[in-house]
This record gives structure tokens, sequence and C-alpha cells, in this order.
């Protein structure tokens, strides 16, 4: 099983004291952390004694006065296999399970055939309890010690069944029942071990050394973890890079799937940053080391991924709930079949007795319980492959109800970096060249955002470094940036209501031009002297390519979508209209995006703000689910939002809508699957057509048949 069933028992244990921070269980490491004060801790280890477990402290540490104790579950209801790593060799484990079944086959074949025989009597008597006592000694061991503190848990069903039968002389059965038992939890125990540790895979991404430069000049060989921030790497073709950094020599293709799920290899060159697991492609690269071994993007996804997997999902939380309720009330119900059938149906005692012990084993909730954990675990592990994070199960679950998306304008709807889109000249064709290489000289006197980019853009476009000299430059705060050529001649470079402010008006031709760029949603720049406006530029931050499509897989979805934004109300309808967004709402602070989110909560229902997890913060953290674009990298995103968008892909966040959606249906087909298949076989057993070995078939069965079902997810592509 996946240690659900304790973790349950565990929670009720420790529900009573106070002054507990956090529970936080590890079940594939079979351990729990107990956030609270000594005394306190204490306490809860005895709460937890008192409950039937055998919790070895396994560390402690101190800080600010509490305590966090790490501790190991040692009476788990599950995990054979897990168990049999700490404590044994899982291989013997498999080959006592076999000779087990061929034992309880042997001594099913010996009272079908030797029935009255005595010595084949006793025989089938002596390998039935052999078989017992290779597949279930811990089962009873597990079984008696939950029976001694009151816990009808599944291994005390089972315990009470496999000796009620061995008792009316049902060993054969018996033996058969606590054999497939066994196998079938072994199964599901690597089953559910391959949900829980398939994130894991990403560790061995990264590899254990890396070629370091030393001060020589000579390359040598290190192991990553004694590797510092600031040290240069030396990555050749078809390795994986071991940290995260710069590059600062070379030009290669990056396979980056492991970190932002995008299949196609990214260019990378000198000046860009690469992640730690990510695959080289071509060509041999230097790069600049800028992080420890353990604090890369690949670690912080692998920490991230196991923090969500200890995290309950609304509907574990139920099942846990239910299986509380449904556990003792099975048990029950074989009580008044046992008691009741004999006094008010005619049955015997003994057939009363059978049909009882068959109810038992069917109603081991095992598959009910472990169809919650791992379904959860799988849809994370394959949102993180795709490069989504949730930050836990409910995250996961609570997508699928959402009913509107707020999205930020810039830096998530565009790339948050303004470029030269458009430039017009009001000069003569034999002056456009001196006017550009003026305004190149101007803008590039600036550290403006919009002066960058016209500088930028203007090289990139060809435009030559002007031969003269500009004296007396200095910038106008909020206006832009001034000169005086040599001449005498004053330079203007700013924004086009100060350029007519100082002109005292406008060309209508200039005048025509601005107005157009203004309604497109651009900036507007002009490069003027005393006495006319020489040129004109526009700058705007384009819409990601994926945007529009993105959008329009929101609202195929049925979502309501709006952007948010603090630029001007033209600039922001300018982009809504590209991007496919029908309502845009633009001037906005921080505090009026905050309004807007809790105007949609009240019109629409639960809604998600799509940001980059710092400007909009209080959206992020008002929203009924924050989304996070750029995570690669960015510690902020992954602390402000509950999902990460690690790859700046706006399509992942329909797709996360996707697989909230239908991982809630895997659930409910897990949760429809475990009752139904329990209900068909009761029904069987009440009839007298169910025998145990078929009950206990039916029942790991229908463990086997979630656990499956749950991993398809792992496999999950839209």
């Amino acid at each position: 099983m996946d240690c659900a069933t304790e973790e349950g028992e565990i929670r009720r244990a420790l529900a009573r004291l106070d002054g507990i921070r956090s529970l936080q269980f590890r079940l594939g490491q079979r351990q729990l952390l107990i956030d609270a004060d000594a005394p306190v801790l204490e306490q809860a280890l005895a709460a937890i004694r008192k409950a039937g477990f055998n919790p070895v402290p396994l560390a402690a540490t101190p800080a600010a006065g509490s305590v966090t104790a790490e501790a190991s579950c040692q009476s788990c209801d599950s995990d054979h296999d897990e168990h049999d790593h700490v404590h044994g060799n899982a291989g013997d484990s498999v080959w006592k399970l076999g000779l087990a079944l061929a034992l309880a086959i042997a001594a099913e074949l010996l009272h079908l055939w030797g029935e009255d025989m005595p010595m084949a009597r006793y025989a089938g008597m002596g390998l039935a309890v052999a078989a017992i006592a290779l597949s279930g000694f811990s089962t009873y061991q597990k079984g008696l010690a939950a029976l001694r503190h009151g816990r009808l848990s599944i291994n005390a069903l089972m315990t009470v069944a496999v000796t009620g039968a061995f008792l009316i002389g049902q060993w054969p059965e018996a033996a058969m029942v606590m054999a497939l038992y066994a196998i079938a939890e072994l199964l599901e125990a690597r089953s559910a071990a391959r949900a829980r540790n398939a994130i894991g895979q990403l560790l061995e991404l990264a590899p254990e050394q890396a070629d370091v430069l030393q001060a020589d000049g000579q390359w040598l060989t290190l192991p990553v973890a004694q590797i510092q921030p600031g040290a240069v790497l030396r990555v050749k073709a078809g390795e994986r890079i071991a940290l995260d950094g710069v590059i600062t020599a070379g030009n290669s293709a990056i396979d980056q799937s492991s970190v932002t799920g995008e299949s196609i290899p990214v260019d990378k060159g000198t000046g860009d940053t690469v992640f730690a697991g990510t695959i080289n492609g071509t060509g041999v690269l230097q790069m600049r080391s800028t992080s420890t071994a353990g604090n890369t993007t690949l670690a912080r996804i692998i920490h991230a991924v196991e923090e969500a997997q200890h995290t309950r999902a609304p509907t574990q939380g139920f099942v846990d709930r239910f299986a509380a309720v449904y556990t003792p009330l099975i048990f029950a119900l074989a009580v008044a079949v046992a008691l009741g059938g004999p006094l008010l149906m005619g049955w015997s005692w003994l057939d009363a007795i059978y049909k009882a012990l068959v109810l038992l084993v069917i109603g081991c909730p095992c598959a009910l319980v472990i169809a919650t954990p791992v379904t959860i675990v799988s849809a994370l592990t394959a949102g993180a492959r795709r490069g989504l994070l949730f930050k836990g199960g409910i995250h996961l679950e609570q997508a699928r109800l959402l009913k509107a998306v707020a999205l930020d304008k810039t830096g998530t709807l565009t790339h948050g970096r303004p470029q030269l889109i458009h430039s017009e000249w009001f000069v003569a064709p034999e002056r456009e060249s001196e006017v550009r290489a003026l305004a190149l000289a101007l803008a590039g006197e600036s550290d403006h955002p919009v002066s960058r980019a016209i500088a930028s853009g203007l090289l990139a476009r060809g435009a030559h470094r002007y031969p003269g000299v500009l004296q007396q430059i200095h910038a106008v705060p909020g206006h832009g940036v001034q000169a005086q050529q040599l001449e005498g001649e004053a330079l203007l470079l700013g924004q086009s209501g100060w350029i007519e402010q100082q002109h005292g008006g406008m060309d209508a031709v200039v005048q025509q031009a601005v107005t157009h760029q203004l309604a497109e949603g651009r900036t507007v720049t002009l490069l003027a002297n005393r006495h006319q406006v020489l040129a004109l530029f526009a700058v705007a931050d384009q819409l990601r390519a994926q945007a529009a499509q993105a959008v329009g897989e929101l609202q195929g979805l049925g979502l309501h979508t709006v952007m948010l934004s603090g630029d001007h109300q033209v600039t922001a309808d300018a982009i809504a209209h590209q991007a496919g967004l029908a309502q845009a709402r633009g001037n906005l602070l921080p505090e009026h995006k905050l309004e807007a989110i809790r105007s949609l909560q009240r019109s629409h229902g639960p809604t998600a703000m799509v940001g980059d997890g710092i400007n909009d913060a209080p959206a992020l953290a008002s929203a009924d689910m924050g989304i996070a674009m750029g995570g690669a990298g960015t510690d902020i995103a992954m602390e402000a939002a509950d999902v990460v968008v690690m790859n700046d892909d706006l399509r992942r966040v329909p797709e996360a809508i996707r697989l909230s959606r239908y991982t809630h249906e895997v659930l409910w087909q897990n949760i429809a699957l475990a009752l139904g298949i329990k209900f068909v076989v009761f029904v069987l057993a009440l009839m007298g057509h169910a025998s145990m070995w078929m009950a206990v078939f039916a029942d790991m069965g229908a463990s086997l048949i979630v656990v499956f079902n749950g991993l398809r997810l792992l496999r999950w592509r839209q």
C-alpha cells in the first residue's frame, strides 16, 4: 500500500495535541517530520506509540525554540517491498512469496484429492501453516498489534479472516488468501513506489563530476558537490550540464526538456543562462557557475514536487474520512452476518462464519485508500515533466474549478522587453543616415528601457555611429534626453508630448503619424531640433508567439479571460486585441489589480491570476490560484505562486487546467472501480457464490487496477 491508512491514524492520534505546527509525511521513505516545541514533541511520540506504532527518532534540529523531528514508521501497514529494502533483500521476499504460493496450491490440491485421507489432511494443514508463515508473518505481526490497540486496520482484517478460516477447517483457503494478499501487496507497493519515485529520476540527470578551470589554465575533473559559484566549467558536446550558470564562451543547442518541458532544443550563446541537468547538443561550451549542487533550478523543481507530494488533496481527505467509517462498518457487518445468519436466515454456523470472513477480506479498503495518492503523485510528476509545477495536490485538484483567468500584460502576454517596431523620417532621404546616427547617439546615452530599445533597433538596422561630437548631454526625467551639437544645434529625443510642448505645436504630418502609432498601442519617441521633428520611433513590448493560442484554449475551456495592466488603456486594448481578449483593464496599480481579482471572484467564481510572480504578488496571493510565469531560475516565482510555469509558455496554463480535469476524472474512476468491484463480490458472498480466495483476488485486483489507472497519468501528454 502507500501507508495512507497509517497516515490517517497518526493524524487522528495527534489531532488532540496543541502546539504541533506541522506534520510532513514522507511515505516513500517511511518517515514523519514533526515541527513542534520539545515538550510537545515528546507528547506526540507518546501518542503515536499509544496508537500502536513504533516511531524511531532519526534526527532533531533545534530552530528558534522549536524541534523538527524525523521519525521512521517501523510498523507501517504496507510496502513489503520497501520494508525489505531497508531490513532485508527484495529478491528473498519474492522467493519466499513464490514458495508460499506453491505451498498454498499444494495444500489446496491435497484438500481436494485427499479429503478422506488423514495423512493427506495433516500434510495439507502443515503446508498451509508453512505458506502462511512464509507470506503472512509481517501481516500477522501488524494485524495483532493493531487489534491490541483497538485499530481495525487492513492487516487486522486479514489477520482475523485468515485465522478464522483456519479454525473452521478452511486452511487451504487461508493459505491461498494470505499468499495472494502478500503477492498482490508487493506488486501494489512496487507500482505505488514507481509513482512516488518518478520525479526522483530527475536527480540522475545532473552529472556527479565536471571539468573545472584551474588557476594554471588546466582543466581538472571535480565532484560537483565541491564546485562553488563563480567557477568556470567546460561542457563537451553531448554532456549534461552540471550546474546552473552563464555561458562565457561557445555556442550550442541545449536540450532543456528536463527543466522547462520544451521538446525542441534552444540555441544558446555567450551571456545566456543554462540549467543543471540539461544536455549540451553540438558545441563545446564554457560557463560560469551561479549555483551550488543543492541549489540548482533542477534541485528546486525536485524539492517543489516532493513538497507537493506531502500535501493532502481534498479527495484524499474525503477518502480517508470515508475509510475511517467504512472499515469498522464492514467489521460490524461481518459480525452481524456471523451471528445473524444462523438465527435469521437458517444458515449453519460454519457457513455463516465463512461468509463473514469473506466479507472481511472484501472489506479491506486497500484499493480505496491507495487510489488517491498514486493518482495525485502521478499527475504532479506528469506536470513537472511538462514544465508545470503545482505547489500541492490541493492546487492540482482545484484548477478544474476555475471560472475566470486574469492575465498580466508585461512579461506574461508579452515578452516584457520593449522593441523598436517602427521608424519614420521627416527629412530628405540624403539626411536619413545622419539622423539615424544622431538618434543612436542620444539613445545610447540613456538607461531608459525605451531608449535602449531604440538604440538596439537602430544598430540592428545598420545605423552608424555619429561621427561628430555631442555636448551637454543630460537626461530630462520623465521626458527624454537632450544634447548640443558643436555647431550649436540643440537636439531632443523624448516623448511626443514633451516635444510638442517644446515646439509649441506639431506639424500635421507628424501629428498624424504619432496618432496612428499611439492607436496601435505603441510608445512614441520623437527626435527633433529647434525647428522641426526629424524622426519618429515606435516602441512596443511584443506579444508572445503562443499568447493568442493560449487565450483561445482558455476560452475554449469555458473560462472568462481578461487582461490586467499598468500600461495606458490604449496600449492595453491594442495588446488585448492581438491576443484575442475581449476585455482589458489598463492604468492599474497593484492595489487596483487586487480589486479586479476580487471583482472577478464575485461575478464569475474561482479566479486565477497569471503574472510574473513579483510585481503581481498581491493579485497572485488574492486569487484562488496564482500562476507565475518564468520559474526557471527564479526563486521568487516559485515562492509567490501556487503553480509555476517553468518555460514562459502560456499554453501551459490551459494545459494545467486540462491536467486537473483529467486527474479528477481518474480519481473518481478509481473510487468507482474500488467500490464497484467490492459491491459485486459482496453480493456474491451473501448469495454464497464467492470464496475467500475470490475475495482477495477481487480486493487486490481492484487495488492493482486503480494503481495502474493512476499511473497512466505519468504518460499524460494533453
